[in-house]
C-alpha cells in the first residue's frame, strides 16, 4: 500500500513537473513580443531562480570541490546553452516546434555513441532515430522548402545539441559511487548559468520598463512582473524540483513516458493561448518524433547516457538515462 501509495505521489509531481516546464516558452513568448530581448528573458529566469535556491547551493557547497566539471558543465550546457537557443528559438518559430526539435537529443546521443565513439547501438536505438528523423521532417514541412524561420530551426537544433554536450560530460563525470545530489547540481548549474548568461546577456542594457508594463497573452493584457514570476518560481523552481522528487519515486520507463508529456503540454498551451496552430501533419510528426526519441533513450547504452537534474531526471541517477533528461531544456 505504501509503494502504491509513493508511485501516485510520484506521478502527480511529474505531472505538475511536466506542466510547469511545458508553461515556460508560453509565458516567455509575451515577454519577448513586448520588447525584451530573448537573452535578457533567459537571464532573468535563471538569475530569479539562482536566488532562490542559494540556500540550497549553500547546503551542497562541497559540490564545488567535489564535482567542479559536473557543475561547469550543468550551469553552461544544460541552464545557459539549452535556455538560451530555446528562447532564442521560440522568438522565431513556434514553441511546440522548438521543443519538439529539442526532443532529437536522444537520438543525437545515440550518434555520439555509434560515430564518435564508435560504440555499436541496438537495432530499436536505430529505429527510434529514424522516426524521430522522420517525424522532425513532418513537424518542420520539408516538403515546403522548410515552413518555419531557418535560423530559429537552428537555434532549436542548437538547443539540442547543448542537451547532448551535457549528456556526454556527465557521462564522464559521475560515478555512482560519488553521486551528486540533483538539488544541489541545480542550484549550481543555476548559478553558473546565470554568470555566464550576465557576460553573454549584459542585462544592464535591458529596457526594465517592460516588466513595469503589460505582455498579451491569449488576447489579454497581464502584468509582465507576473509573467516573470511565474517562469521563475513555477516554470523553473518548482518544475526543477518536483522533477527530481518525481524521479526518484517512478521507474525511468514511467519517467520517460511522463516527460514526453512537456511537449505535448506545451504545444496545447501554445496552440489555446498563443494561437500557434499545427497542421494535422505536423501533429502526426510531433507523436512520431516523441515515439522515437523514447525508444532511442530507453535504448541508450547505460554507460553512454547521462543525467540532466530535475527538469529532466536525475544527477544520483545518471545510468538511468531517461527522458526525463529532455526536461532541463525549458
Amino acid at each position: 500500500m505504501h509503494a502504491s501509495r509513493e508511485r501516485s505521489a510520484g506521478l502527480g509531481l511529474a505531472l505538475a513537473s511536466a506542466f510547469a516546464f511545458g508553461g515556460s516558452g508560453v509565458a516567455a513568448k509575451p515577454l519577448i513580443e513586448a520588447g525584451l530581448d530573448p537573452l535578457h528573458v533567459v537571464w532573468l529566469r535563471v538569475a530569479g531562480a539562482a536566488l532562490v535556491m542559494l540556500p540550497v547551493a549553500w547546503r551542497h557547497r562541497d559540490l564545488l570541490i567535489r564535482k567542479p566539471a559536473l557543475l561547469a558543465g550543468f550551469g553552461m550546457l544544460a541552464v545557459a546553452g539549452v535556455q538560451a537557443c530555446y528562447f532564442a528559438a521560440i522568438s522565431r518559430i513556434p514553441v511546440g516546434v522548438a521543443l519538439l526539435i529539442e526532443y532529437l537529443a536522444p537520438a543525437l546521443v545515440l550518434a555520439w555513441v555509434r560515430f564518435v565513439q564508435r560504440r555499436p547501438v541496438t537495432r530499436a536505438a536505430a529505429v527510434g532515430v529514424v522516426l524521430a528523423v522522420g517525424g522532425l521532417a513532418c513537424v518542420v514541412e520539408v516538403w515546403s522548402g522548410l515552413g518555419f524561420d531557418a535560423i530559429g530551426l537552428l537555434l532549436a537544433l542548437g538547443a539540442a545539441c547543448c542537451q547532448v554536450g551535457y549528456f556526454v560530460l556527465s557521462a564522464q563525470g559521475a560515478d555512482a559511487d560519488d553521486a551528486a545530489d540533483p538539488l544541489g547540481v541545480i542550484a549550481y548549474g543555476l548559478l553558473v548559468g546565470a554568470l555566464v548568461l550576465t557576460v553573454v546577456a549584459r542585462p544592464w542594457g535591458m529596457d526594465w520598463q517592460v516588466l513595469g508594463g503589460g505582455a498579451v497573452l491569449a488576447g489579454t493584457t497581464v502584468p509582465a512582473a507576473l509573467l516573470l514570476g511565474w517562469i521563475v518560481l513555477i516554470a523553473t523552481v518548482v518544475a526543477y524540483v518536483t522533477g527530481v522528487v518525481s524521479v526518484r519515486r517512478l521507474s525511468p520507463q514511467v519517467a520517460g513516458v511522463v516527460a514526453c508529456l512537456e511537449a505535448v503540454i506545451a504545444t496545447m498551451l501554445a496552440w489555446v493561448l498563443l494561437g500557434e496552430h499545427l497542421s494535422a501533419p505536423q501533429i502526426a510528426g510531433g507523436a512520431v518524433v516523441l515515439v522515437g526519441a523514447f525508444i532511442a533513450q530507453s535504448s541508450t547504452p547505460k554507460a553512454a547516457s547521462g543525467p540532466v537534474a530535475g527538469g529532466s531526471g536525475t544527477v544520483a541517477g545518471a545510468a538511468d538515462g531517461d527522458l526525463a533528461a529532455e526536461r532541463a531544456a525549458v
